[in-house]
C-alpha cells in the first residue's frame, strides 16, 4: 500500500511504468488500487464511525466486552448501520487497543469440615437446565479492600438455567449466615424454590446443620461436587471470576469497604438485566428469562 501511495504521489513527476519497474509492482495492480480508493475512503470512513460507537460501548460496559460480546452488542444497536461481523470488530479492537480486562489469580475461600455430611453430585458437571428454577448453584468469594488486609465476602445462587444471580448476600464474614441470606434472597426473587437442586461445593458453610435445615425449610435438596474439584462447580468459579475482573479491571483491592459494596452491586444489576452471556445467544439473564417464559406460555 505504502508503495502504491508513493506512485500515486509522484505520478506526475515520473512515469507510471518506470516507477512500478523500480518498485517491483505490477501496472495493473497500482491503477486496481487507484479504481478502488473511493470504496477504500468509504470503508475507513465507516470503520471510523464504527470505532466511535466501540469506544462508547467499551466506556458503558466498564472496559470488559471481548470481540464476541461488541459484535453481539453492536448487531443489536440501532446507531449502528449496516451488518457487523465478528472478523471487522475483533481488527478494530485490535487496531485500536480496545482490550477487555483478564483473570488474576485466584484465592481459596472453601474450607472443608472433614467431619461433615456430604450430598450426593447431581449436576455432575452439566450446568444446563430446561427452565429457570429447577437447578442454582452457589458459592462464596473474597472481596479485598483497603490497604490492611481486609476482605469483605459475597454468597451468590446462581440460576442454571438462565445463569441469572437469583440471590446474593455480602458481609464481613463467612459464618453460615451469608449463604443463608443469599438462600433467601434467592426464594423472595423466585417465590417458590421446593424441589430445586441447590449445587454448592463442600464449604462449612454449605454442610452445616443450619444450612441444611434452611435447605429443608425451603424444599431445597442439596447437591455437592468431588472435594478439591473446581470443576464440579465451574458455573460459579466462572461467574466469581468474572465478577472480579471486570470491576476491579487490574487493581488489586477496592479503595474502601463502601466502594466495593457499590461496585459490586452494580455489576450485578447489570450483569441479569445488560450484559450479554455467551452461553445464551449473547443475551442477558433477564432477556433469556423472559423468551423462555414466552415459549411456556405458547406451549401451553
Amino acid at each position: 500500500m505504502i508503495r502504491f501511495q508513493f506512485v500515486e504521489d509522484h505520478h506526475h513527476a515520473h512515469r507510471v511504468k518506470r516507477m512500478c519497474q523500480l518498485l517491483g509492482l505490477q501496472r495493473s495492480s497500482f491503477y486496481k488500487w487507484r479504481a478502488s480508493r473511493a470504496a477504500r475512503q468509504r470503508r475507513e470512513g465507516a470503520d471510523a464511525q464504527l470505532v466511535a460507537r466501540m469506544r462508547e460501548v467499551h466506556v458503558e460496559r466498564d472496559r470488559t466486552y471481548g470481540y464476541r460480546r461488541m459484535t453481539a452488542e453492536l448487531a443489536c444497536d440501532p446507531r449502528v448501520v449496516g451488518p457487523v461481523n465478528h472478523k471487522r470488530v475483533a481488527r478494530l479492537m485490535r487496531d485500536h487497543n480496545l482490550v477487555g480486562v483478564h483473570l488474576r489469580k485466584p484465592f481459596r475461600t472453601t474450607v472443608g469440615d472433614p467431619a461433615a455430611q456430604v450430598f450426593p453430585d447431581l449436576l455432575e458437571r452439566d450446568f444446563t437446565a430446561s427452565e429457570p428454577g429447577a437447578r442454582f448453584v452457589g458459592d462464596i468469594t473474597y472481596l479485598p479492600y483497603g490497604t490492611e488486609g481486609k476482605n469483605l465476602y459475597l454468597a451468590t445462587v446462581i440460576d442454571v438455567c438462565s445463569k441469572r444471580i437469583v440471590g446474593w448476600s455480602i458481609a464481613d464474614h463467612m459464618r453460615t449466615s451469608l449463604v443463608e441470606d443469599a438462600l433467601h434472597h434467592a426464594f423472595n426473587n423466585r417465590g417458590d424454590i421446593s424441589r430445586s437442586i441447590m449445587h454448592t461445593d463442600h464449604g462449612r458453610q454449605y454442610t452445616s446443620s443450619a444450612f441444611q435445615a434452611t435447605c429443608r425449610q425451603l424444599g431445597v435438596i442439596q447437591s455437592m461436587g468431588r472435594i478439591g474439584s473446581s470443576a464440579d462447580n465451574a458455573l460459579a468459579e466462572a461467574l466469581n471470576a468474572t465478577l472480579k475482573r471486570e470491576t476491579l479491571q487490574g487493581a488489586k483491592r477496592w479503595s474502601s469497604a463502601s466502594a466495593c459494596r457499590q461496585d459490586v452491586f452494580r455489576w450485578i444489576v447489570r450483569y441479569n438485566t445488560s450484559r450479554r452471556h455467551s452461553a445464551l445467544a449473547y443475551r442477558s439473564p433477564l432477556d433469556y428469562e423472559t423468551a423462555c417464559a414466552s415459549t411456556l406460555d405458547l406451549a401451553a
